[in-house]
């Protein structure tokens, strides 16, 4: 499940009535005290400001603001609760990030997810509305919470729909808008799946789950093993290196499903999943094994070699939405175009953008949204310990404090003590 999407129904979608799960104890009447009496006056105000709830077996210490939170999903970065903000008044996600500090690795994700989402502002990428701790200092910094949109649904909720062309269409342009918002930062998803596209009732879709992102050009880590295996390009699974292309092979694996109503390539490993890929779209050329891995490319050559099946075999007519054979044509020919094995044969993302069977919703405020902020292409590249990763998230969360700060203070005098900045703790 989704980890910014409410659990519904699928059949509830598009017209939906929400009714999640609510099962949470309430460990404390409004405050968060530690005891502890060396902070200065400002920290003892601020601690002031949280409360604590018991959501299954995890603690959520979070502002006051925050009220209602029930769980909505969980996995290996965390867990999720939806809550109904008493300050911008509506529904959010709040993110509680598993042990971020366990490990380099997970610090270094938790940085570069928090990293990734503070630059990245796109109306068909999931948006940050806060990110706070209620650890009053560096030494105490424990606890990493995101605020995020609450979206309807995952991706994977829809693609067992029978969706018109209409959807069908609207879904993969806003996939495609969010990926190339995403390339114009050199920054490349590689984890593009169902369960990290989440979708409202009124078909908005928004890309999320930045962890595994990784920028454009850092190829000497580009490992085989960092997606899920079912939307792994075949340039990930050869080991060949990889561009901003392997994000157009995942979102033609997500157009293909959403066809067919099953999952393309269901490899059980990554030989299977490579078998699985020629048993359907054929064997590629020699120029393309000419290319790979010596060791790799015996292998590849020792394999059958496969026939495959035309696009009109793998999406018959009947899997369509009826009533529009030009329709049909158009969807078949981008399928066609996206799940090409060489990448380099393969559309970009501009290109399948203009292509007839999305161009129809293109918008060139949303198609050529302002550039992000350009990522750090050495944060992929960097070596911290884990007290350096942790110094360097903190130092984000005060940083987005300040920032959120200024913008109050351009808004108008602060009344509520949750704007407060945190950026005067000190380290």
């Amino acid at each position: 499940m989704s980890h910014y999407a409410v659990p519904i129904h699928a059949s509830m979608f598009f017209g939906c009535c929400i009714t999640p799960f609510r099962n949470h104890i309430d460990l404390s009447v409004g405050t968060h005290n530690k005891a502890n009496t060396n902070f200065s006056p400002i920290a003892k105000e601020i601690d002031t400001m949280f409360y604590s709830v018991q959501i299954g077996d995890t603690i959520f210490t979070v502002l006051s603001r925050y009220q209602n939170l029930h769980p909505i999903g969980s996995g290996a970065q965390g867990m999720v609760c939806a809550a109904y903000d008493t300050v911008l008044k509506q529904k959010v996600a709040i993110k509680k990030l598993s042990r971020p500090f366990q490990n380099v690795t997970h610090a270094k994700r938790a940085f570069r997810e928090l990293k990734l989402m503070k630059i990245t502002n796109h109306k068909n990428i999931i948006g940050l509305l806060n990110v706070f701790t209620p650890d009053k200092c560096l030494e105490e910094f424990q606890d990493l919470y995101l605020v995020m949109e609450l979206m309807d649904a995952s991706l994977c909720q829809v693609v067992q729909m029978d969706l018109d062309h209409e959807r069908l269409s609207y879904l993969l342009y806003q996939m495609l808008c969010g990926i190339k918002h995403l390339h114009t930062a050199g920054i490349i998803h590689r984890d593009l799946k169902p369960s990290n596209i989440v979708v409202k009732s009124d078909c908005s879709l928004k890309i999320l789950d930045f962890g595994l992102a990784r920028t454009a050009g850092s190829a000497f880590t580009m490992t085989p093993y960092v997606v899920t295996r079912y939307y792994r390009a075949p340039e990930i699974i050869l080991g060949m290196g990889y561009s901003e292309n392997v994000d157009v092979w995942s979102i033609g694996c997500i157009f293909g499903e959403m066809i067919r109503g099953s999952v393309m390539f269901p490899g059980t490993d990554h030989i299977d999943q490579w078998n699985k890929v020629t048993e359907l779209l054929a064997t590629p050329p020699q120029s393309f094994f000419d290319r790979l891995q010596p060791s790799v490319r015996m292998y590849c050559a020792n394999r059958p070699r496969q026939k495959g099946y035309t696009t009109d075999e793998l999406f018959p007519e009947e899997l369509f939405p009826s009533g529009n054979k030009q329709k049909v044509i158009q969807a078949r020919d981008l399928l066609s175009k996206m799940l090409v094995v060489d990448p380099l044969k393969r559309i970009t993302v501009t290109q399948a953008l203009n292509h007839p069977y999305v161009h129809v919703w293109y918008d060139k405020d949303e198609v050529e949204a302002p550039a992000p902020s350009q990522y750090n292409h050495k944060i992929d590249e960097s070596d911290h310990t884990v007290d350096e990763w942790k110094g360097m998230i903190y130092d984000e969360v005060l940083s987005y404090q300040l920032e959120q700060q200024m913008k109050d203070k351009t808004a108008g005098p602060q009344t509520n003590l949750e704007n407060t900045s945190k950026s005067s703790l000190k380290h």
